[in-house]
């Protein structure tokens, strides 16, 4: 079985702004949870495959993403820049910016991410100041759906205490969904705290997946965690709209898919995450070019 990791970052020695630096009441909380500007630093290309690597895993995709204050044609010229010195190691979702004032600009965004060769666009709307389904944005879903782009989209807490969560509630993503039938919908980090609520969304829509990056999979499979009833519908009625990602560097591989596959999900399902669904949403073949040993 082949795993494919459906979120990395694009490391902080490949990103144009150089260290990563934002106001400290954004940073100090991730910091305390999660080291985060330690471990964003630290985040070299070599790192990142030489973890890729020591976890099996074959293929990831890379986000370009931003929460604010960068370039975002230079961070996708980055982005290119990894693929192309990696061919068929990684997978490229570009980076829009959604701070623009005007609508049409974030379609133009779309179709520069598509003529890149990447495979979708991402953005986190809280860090903005945007709800999901801000008519602002529906210029950039309509043109993603046109051609073809998958949308990735932060979802559920943060740890920024400068951008409230309500920005990134479900029943918003559900909106884009009925609006957008075609367009495939990443939940980046599933939602939490609104599990039940976003796994209700997939359930709906099966155009929507929940992906897992940024999180310690032991939490989402311990009762009494917020995540119970979406980790009960893995097994079964979800197994097919559910995606492995670390989010590296914020969880190693090795440690996320060491918690995954003590997770007691059954075979089939475990399959599915870690690997299967990320290649049927993304049209990848079975066998990678430039796959990692174990893959």
């Amino acid at each position: 079985m082949e795993v494919v990791d459906a979120r990395v970052r694009l490391p902080q020695d490949r990103r144009p702004s150089g260290s990563y630096a934002a106001p400290p009441r954004v940073t100090e909380q991730y910091d305390r949870v999660l080291d985060l500007s330690a471990k964003m630093n630290a985040g070299s290309l070599g790192a990142l495959l030489a973890e890729l690597d020591a976890a099996g895993v074959g293929r990831a995709v890379m986000h370009a993403e931003t929460e604010g204050g960068e370039d975002a044609d230079a961070l996708n010229a980055a982005l290119r820049g990894v693929l192309d010195e990696h061919p068929g190691r990684f997978v490229g979702v570009g980076c829009v910016d959604i701070a623009r004032p005007f609508p049409g600009r974030l379609a133009t965004d779309a179709v520069r991410c598509a003529d890149l060769g990447f495979v979708g666009v991402s953005f986190q709307p809280a860090f903005f100041g945007r709800d999901i389904d801000d008519r602002h944005l529906y210029p950039l879903y309509a043109r993603a759906e046109e051609l073809g782009l998958l949308v990735a989209v932060h979802t559920g807490v943060t740890y920024s205490r400068m951008h409230p969560l309500r920005h990134e509630r479900p029943e918003m993503l559900d909106q884009v969904a009925c609006d957008f039938p075609d367009l495939r919908l990443v939940a980046c980090h599933a939602g939490w705290p609104w599990a039940t609520e976003f796994a209700a969304v997939a359930r709906r829509h099966p155009t929507v997946f929940l992906e897992f990056g940024g999180l310690a999979p032991k939490y989402v499979a311990r009762a009494g965690t917020g995540w119970d009833a979406l980790f009960g519908m893995m097994r079964n009625v979800l197994s097919q709209q559910v995606l492995y990602g670390s989010d590296w560097p914020v969880i190693a591989p090795t440690r996320a898919l060491a918690e995954w596959r003590a997770a007691g999900l059954p075979d089939d399902a475990l399959a599915a995450l870690l690997g299967g669904n990320t290649r049927r949403l993304l049209g990848l073949d079975a066998t990678p070019a430039g796959a990692a040993p174990g893959a």
